[in-house]
C-alpha cells in the first residue's frame, strides 16, 4: 500500500486519507478530548497492519511509549499469551526503556496475580487465578507505565488473540478514561473479536479507490501495462497486497489471460469488461484466500470449481451443470467458512481472488470438466457458452472462435467495446487460419481503441504484422499502434507510423488514409511542432476527403484554426450533416474535438456530451478517457467548473487504469488550475509539478502551455504577480518577434500574461508580445479568441515606458470591444475577467458609477464560480466605488447540502458520497459547491470545523 502521497505527514500511503486522520485523532486523544480506543477492520491484505505500523511510528515521534501484541494462529489456544506479549517490555526485568521497573507500587493482590499469569512460582500453590484481581493488576502496570510516559497500544491480527487474552484488553479499553493510554485494535472484518465488536469506534479499511490503486500498481518494480494492467487491477478489487503480490506473478511468468470466464463477453446481466482471466495466485494470496480450501469435502471442492469457473454463479446454472450434486448443499461447508456468499439464487465469492485460489487449485482436466459442463447447463446463452467452450478447449478450433466472433459483434452493438476486443482476442487465439486470425487480431484492437485503452491496442496491433502481408491490414494495424503511441505521449513514434500510413494509402485507399490523418491530427495538436502541422497539410492535399468529412473537418481545424475561419466552419457543417446521417464514435469524437478547437464550446459540450453517453449506452463498457477530458476542457472553458472537476477526475482515473499518459497529465493539469482559480494557490504548485514530473514537456508543448498557465494562475492568486508573469510568459517564445510556444493553446492565455505584466512592471515586453501574435492572426479570428485579445490590448494601452502605448481612449474602446459580442458570454469566467479589469479602470478615472455595474456582474460570476481571489479583489473595488457588497451567497444548509457536508467532512470522496446517497457525483459536487460559500470554507480539510461552529450557532430565529 506504499508509493505516492495521500497525507502530508504519511509519505508513502496511498488511498487511506481517512483513516490515517482518524489515528491522527486516536493519537491526540492520549491528551484527552476524544475517543481512545479505535478498532481498525478489513479483508486480508487491506493494509491494516501498514495502518498500525504508521500509527507506531507516528507515536514515536510524538514521545508515546508503544507497547504492542500481534495475534498468531498458533498461540490462539495458549492462554494470556496476547497480553503476555503487550506486557512484556514492563514485567520485572524488562521496562521501557528510561523508565523505572513498572509494578514496584502496585498493591499485593495485583503483583501476586499479574505473578501468578505469568510465569512467576512465587504462588503456585493457588489452586485458581483471579481474574478480576488481574484485569486490574494490568489496569494499575499500565496506568503506572503512563505515568512515565503516555503509551500506544497496538494489537494486530486480534482474530487471533486467545480469549483470556480479548478479555483482559476489554476490561482495559473500557477503563482508559482521564488516563493517558490509547488503544488501536485491528482485525480482519469477520474475525473482530466479540469484546470489541460494538462498543468501540470502527474504521473500516475498505479498498483503494481506482486512482489509487492504479498507482500503487504502477509504483511496483515490474509494473504491468496494458491488458494485464486492466485485469489485475479488475481481479485485485483495490486489494492493495493483491496490487503488490499479483505484478510479480507476472513479471514470474505466471501471464494473467489464461483462462477466461463468460463475465468479458457482455452477455445480459453480466458486466461488460476487458478484464475476465482468472489470475494466478502468488503463495502468500493463497495462504490468504484458500487457506480453508484443502480442508473442505470433495463434493464442496468441485461445486466452488463450478463457481470459479462460471464467473458470475446462478444456483440454477450450477445444478443444471451438476445434476449428480447437491449443489446447495456441498456450498454449504464453503458459506460457513466464509468463502462464497449465497444470496438471492446467486453464489458471490468473498473477494474475486477466491475465485483465482479455487481455478487454480484445480488440474487442468478438472477445471476442462467443469467449463465443458457449464456449456452443456448454458445452451441458450450463446455468449457465455461460447467462453466456456473456449475455456476448455485444448487447441485451435474455428467453431468456438466463430461463436466467440459472433458474441464479440452482439457486444459492439450494446457498446461493449472492451467485451468485444476481449472476445475477438480469444477468438484470434483459437482461428487456425492466419489471415482470418489477422482480421479478427485487428478488430479486436480498434474495439480495444473504442474502449480507451491504449496499451492492450498496442499490443494487439503489434501482432498482426506477423500474420499477414496484405498491406491494408498492415496499414490499419500501423493506423491502430500509432494512436495508442500518440496517447502515450510518444507523439514522435506515433506520426511517423500514422503520416506514413495517411500517405502511403492516400491512393488506393483513400478513406483509410483520412483516418489515419484524423487519427495523427490529435497527436500534431498535442505535440505543437510546425513541421508535423506542415506534414498534415500537405499529406492532407494528397487525400479525396469527401469519405469522411468529420475526420476532414477535425485535421483541417488541427492545422490551422485560427486562420480561414470561414472555410473551416463550412467544413464543421459538413461534418455536423455528416453526424446527423450516422451517429458513429468517430464522427462523434472528430467533431467534438473540432467544435472545440473552433472555439464553438457549446456545441463541444453537447457533442462531447453525446460521445459520451454512447461509449455508456451499455451501462458498463469501458469508456474513453480522451474524450471525457476533453469534455472537462470544454466545461471548464463555458464556466460549469464542477462538472469539470468530476469529468477531470473521471478522465483521470480511467487513463491512470488505462496507462493513457496524456491523459493522466492533462485531467491533473486541469484540476490544478481549477485549484488555483479557487484560491488554493500551494496546492494548485504542488498539484501542477506532481502531474509533469518524469513527462518531457518539450515533446508535447499543449502539455507544456497548460503547465505554465496553472502555475502562472496559482502565482497570481498568491499575490506573486512577478512569477505569474514569468510563468505565462513561457508560453510564448523569448524571439525579437515572440510567438507562441503552442499555436493554439498560447494564445488564450494572452489576458492573463497582460494582467500580470500590469502588475510586474512588465507592460512593455508583454505589448511586445501581443502586437507579434495579433500581426500574425486573420481580421476574423473567433470570438472568443478577439475577446481576450481586446482585453489584453485594453490592459496594455496607456502603460509600461513608451510613448506610443495609446490613450485612454484607445483603452476604453477596446475593453468595450472585449465586452460587446454577446457570443463572449460563452466564456463567464474570461468575461468576468474582462469586466472586474474595465471596471477598476473606470474607477481609478473617478467614473465609479459606470464601475458598479460591470463590478457586480463580475462578482456575481466569480462567487458562482467560486473563484475566491477574484471574488476578493471584486468585491474590494465595489466598495471602493461606492457599492455595499455581501460576501458570498449564505444561508442555512438543507438537510442534504449537511449530509453531504458531514460526510465529506469524514474524508469521503463525492463518488463514496454519491455511492452511500444514491445520487451521482455530479449532484454531489454540485451541492459542496454551495456549501463551502455557506459555511465559509475553500477545502474540504476545513467542512470538520466550520459544521461544528454552525451547530454551535444552531438553528436562526424562525427556523
Amino acid at each position: 500500500m506504499h508509493a505516492g502521497t495521500d497525507h502530508p505527514s504519511a509519505p508513502g500511503i496511498l488511498g487511506r486519507a481517512t483513516e490515517l486522520d482518524r489515528l491522527d485523532r486516536l493519537l491526540g486523544a492520549v491528551d484527552g478530548g476524544g475517543p481512545q480506543v479505535l478498532v481498525l477492520t478489513g479483508e486480508p491484505g487491506a493494509g491494516k497492519t501498514t495502518l498500525v505500523e504508521w500509527a507506531a511510528e507516528r507515536g514515536r515521534a510524538r514521545g508515546l511509549g508503544i507497547l504492542r501484541v500481534r495475534g498468531s494462529e498458533g498461540e490462539s489456544g495458549l492462554g494470556l499469551s496476547g497480553v503476555h506479549q503487550l506486557l512484556h517490555p514492563l514485567l520485572p526485568g524488562e521496562g521501557l526503556p528510561g523508565d523505572g521497573l513498572p509494578g514496584e507500587g502496585l498493591p499485593a493482590a495485583q503483583r501476586e496475580a499479574l505473578d501468578r499469569a505469568f510465569g512467576s512460582g512465587s504462588a503456585h500453590h493457588e489452586p485458581r487465578l483471579d481474574q478480576l484481581s488481574l484485569c486490574v493488576g494490568v489496569l494499575g502496570l499500565v496506568t503506572q507505565a503512563a505515568a512515565h510516559r503516555p503509551l500506544l497500544l497496538l494489537v494486530d491480527d486480534a482474530q487471533w488473540l486467545d480469549l483470556g487474552s480479548v478479555d483482559v484488553l476489554a476490561f482495559l479499553a473500557r477503563r482508559l478514561e482521564g488516563r493517558p493510554v490509547v488503544l488501536l485494535l485491528a482485525a480482519r472484518e469477520e474475525g473482530v473479536p466479540a469484546r470489541f465488536d460494538r462498543d468501540f469506534p470502527q474504521v473500516t479499511v475498505g479498498p483503494l479507490s481506482r486512482s489509487a490503486a492504479g498507482q500503487l500498481l504502477d509504483a511496483q518494480p515490474d509494473p504491468p501495462r496494458g491488458k494485464a494492467r486492466t485485469e489485475i487491477l479488475q481481479q485485485a478489487a483495490g486489494n492493495p497486497l493483491a496490487l503488490i503480490e499479483l505484478p510479480r506473478a507476472l513479471a514470474r511468468g505466471l501471464a494473467p489471460g489464461s483462462t477466461r470466464t463468460p463475465e468479458s463477453t457482455g452477455a445480459p446481466g453480466t458486466p461488460e469488461s476487458a478484464a475476465g482471466a482468472v489470475l494466478p495466485l502468488t503463495a502468500r494470496l493463497e495462504g490468504l484466500f484458500a487457506t480453508d480450501l484443502a480442508g473442505l469435502p470433495a463434493a464442496t471442492r468441485e461445486a466452488l470449481l463450478l463457481v470459479a469457473a462460471a464467473g458470475t454463479a446462478d444456483l440454477a446454472e450450477l445444478v443444471r451443470a451438476a445434476p449428480a450434486l447437491d449443489v446447495v448443499r456441498a456450498l454449504d461447508p464453503a458459506e460457513r467458512a466464509g468463502l462464497v456468499r449465497v444470496v438471492d439464487g446467486r453464489v458471490l465469492p468473498r473477494h474475486p481472488l477466491v475465485r483465482s485460489a479455487v481455478y487454480h487449485a484445480a488440474s487442468f482436466l478438472e477445471r476442462r470438466q467443469a467449463h465443458l459442463a457449464l456449456a452443456a447447463a448454458l445452451a441458450g446463452e450463446p455468449d457465455r457458452r461460447a467462453w466456456q467452450l473456449a475455456a476448455a478447449a485444448t487447441g485451435q478450433d474455428a467453431e468456438v472462435a466463430d461463436a466467440l466472433a459472433e458474441s464479440a459483434e452482439r457486444a459492439r452493438g450494446r457498446g461493449g467495446y472492451a467485451a468485444a476486443a476481449t472476445a475477438l482476442e480469444r477468438a484470434a487465439e483459437l482461428t487456425p487460419a492466419p489471415e482470418p486470425r489477422a482480421r479478427r487480431l485487428l478488430t479486436a484492437a480498434q474495439s480495444a481503441m473504442f474502449a480507451g485503452h491504449p496499451q492492450w491496442v498496442g499490443e494487439m496491433s503489434g501482432r498482426v504484422g506477423a500474420l499477414t502481408d496484405d498491406p491494408r491490414l498492415r496499414a490499419e494495424a500501423s493506423l491502430l499502434g500509432g494512436w495508442a503511441l500518440g496517447v502515450t505521449l510518444r507523439h514522435e513514434d506515433a506520426l511517423a507510423l500514422l503520416l506514413g500510413v495517411a500517405e502511403g494509402c492516400a491512393g488506393p485507399a483513400p478513406e483509410l488514409a483520412m483516418g489515419a490523418l484524423s487519427t495523427a491530427a490529435t497527436s500534431v495538436y498535442n505535440s505543437g511542432a510546425p513541421y508535423h502541422r506542415a506534414e498534415l497539410r500537405r499529406i492532407g492535399g494528397l487525400i479525396d476527403e469527401d469519405g469522411d468529412p468529420a475526420g476532414c473537418a477535425w485535421a483541417r481545424a488541427v492545422i490551422d484554426p485560427h486562420h480561414e475561419r470561414p472555410f473551416l466552419l463550412g467544413h464543421l457543417k459538413e461534418g455536423l450533416a455528416a453526424l446527423d446521417r450516422e451517429e458513429s464514435l468517430g464522427n462523434l469524437t472528430a467533431l467534438g474535438g473540432t467544435t472545440w478547437i473552433l472555439d464553438e464550446t457549446e456545441q463541444a459540450v453537447r457533442i462531447l456530451g453525446r460521445t459520451i453517453d454512447l461509449l455508456r449506452r451499455a451501462g458498463s463498457a469501458g469508456t474513453n478517457a480522451t474524450v471525457t477530458q476533453a469534455l472537462a476542457l470544454a466545461l471548464f472553458e463555458n464556466g460549469s467548473w464542477t462538472a469539470a472537476e468530476e469529468a477531470a477526475d473521471e478522465a483521470f482515473w480511467m487513463a491512470t487504469e488505462a496507462g493513457a499518459d496524456n491523459v493522466t497529465v492533462g485531467a491533473r493539469l486541469l484540476r490544478a488550475t481549477l485549484c488555483a482559480l479557487r484560491g488554493d494557490h500551494a496546492a494548485a504548485r504542488t498539484r501542477a509539478m506532481d502531474a509533469v514530473r518524469g513527462v518531457d514537456l518539450r515533446r508535447s508543448l499543449s502539455l507544456q502551455v497548460r503547465h505554465r498557465h496553472a502555475v502562472g494562475m496559482a502565482a497570481f492568486a498568491a499575490g506573486d504577480h512577478t512569477d505569474a508573469y514569468e510563468q505565462l510568459r513561457a508560453a510564448f517564445t523569448r524571439d525579437v518577434r515572440p510567438a507562441p510556444v503552442h499555436y493554439h493553446a498560447s494564445l488564450y492565455y494572452l489576458g492573463d500574461l497582460a494582467a500580470a505584466a500590469v502588475r510586474a512592471g512588465r507592460a512593455d515586453d508583454a505589448r511586445t508580445v501581443v502586437d507579434a501574435v495579433a500581426h500574425g492572426l486573420d481580421s476574423d479570428p473567433s470570438p472568443r479568441l478577439a475577446a481576450v485579445l481586446h482585453r489584453a490590448t485594453a490592459l496594455l494601452t496607456g502603460t509600461g515606458t513608451g510613448t506610443d502605448s495609446g490613450t485612454d481612449d484607445d483603452a476604453e474602446s477596446s475593453f468595450r470591444a472585449a465586452l460587446a459580442d454577446p457570443a463572449t458570454d460563452c466564456w463567464p469566467f474570461e468575461k468576468a475577467l474582462t469586466r472586474l479589469d474595465f471596471g477598476e479602470w473606470l474607477r481609478r478615472r473617478r467614473r465609479s458609477a459606470e464601475a458598479r455595474p460591470y463590478l457586480s456582474e463580475a462578482l456575481e460570476c466569480f462567487q458562482r464560480l467560486d473563484a475566491r481571489p477574484w471574488a476578493e479583489r471584486t468585491a474590494a473595488e465595489l466598495r471602493a466605488a461606492g457599492a455595499t457588497t455581501a460576501a458570498a451567497p449564505a444561508g442555512e444548509l438543507t438537510s442534504q447540502e449537511r449530509q453531504i457536508a458531514e460526510l465529506a467532512a469524514q474524508g469521503l470522496t463525492n463518488r463514496d458520497i454519491a455511492a452511500r446517497l444514491h445520487l451521482s457525483p455530479r449532484t454531489v459536487g454540485y451541492h459542496l459547491h454551495k456549501v463551502f460559500p455557506k459555511l465559509g470554507v475553500r477545502a474540504r480539510a476545513q467542512l470538520r470545523d466550520a459544521l461544528s461552529r454552525d451547530e454551535q450557532r444552531g438553528p436562526a430565529s424562525g427556523a
